[in-house]
């Protein structure tokens, strides 16, 4: 019984719009399908006139229109705040919906914008002051990957490189060092990573016994 007690309890994550239209839309489809609000999207319910209603109508109306008021929220969680701005229409999850569909799917020129601001934003890439490596790498490497998912050939050599250029500044004898010692082309993102995170520890420990 209690596992059945915390499972209940467990809640899909609303997925976020990233930019990627197709995919976003297939795992909100599905999330409000297990919600059992996807034919509040799919298919807008229409309003008639009230004053026509009998009380069990009105009943039913106000159902649809509570439904469509989560369904919305779920929407306005998952779209960020500067999209939400340019959709003019939102009296309901439908309209919302359509025009996200409108807007990004399969538009060759927002792609090829959200590529070029991938390309600026990896090109631009530098190590934080008090960033670790594996927070690094996981930034370099969410950049990288949206850039592949929009047609860029990004090869694991470009990563290498670009990850070297651009450590931190106490990094540089390991820079160093592994330029010397790989053919930085043929190298792997792991192996990068594996012997950063090992100069890595070595800063840290020497750190913490200068401090003690």
């Amino acid at each position: 019984a209690s596992g059945k007690l915390a499972e209940n309890f467990v809640q899909p994550a609303i997925p976020r719009f990233d930019g990627h239209h197709d995919h976003w839309s297939m795992l909100m489809e599905n999330f409000l399908r297990s919600k059992e609000y996807w034919d509040l999207v799919e298919m807008r319910y229409n309003v008639p006139e009230e004053s026509t209603l009998t009380a069990a109508q009105q009943r039913k109306l106000e159902e649809l229109k509570l439904k469509d008021l989560k369904v919305k929220n779920y929407l306005f969680q998952s779209i960020d705040r500067a999209i939400l701005e340019t959709i003019l229409q939102k009296d309901t999850s439908k309209h919302i919906w359509d025009s996200m569909k409108r807007k990004y799917q399969g538009s060759a020129r927002v792609k090829r914008a959200q590529l070029q601001a991938l390309r600026r934003d990896f090109e631009t890439l530098q190590m934080k002051n008090g960033e670790s490596v594996t927070e690094y790498f996981a930034r370099t490497m969410g950049i990288a990957n949206k850039m592949r998912i929009h047609g860029d050939k990004l090869d694991d050599g470009s990563i290498v490189e670009k990850i070297l250029r651009s450590m931190a500044p106490k990094f540089n004898y390991i820079v160093c060092s592994i330029e010397k010692s790989n053919d930085t082309a043929k190298m792997s993102i792991d192996e990068l990573q594996s012997s950063l995170l090992v100069h890595e520890q070595q800063l840290n420990r020497g750190t913490t016994e200068r401090v003690n």
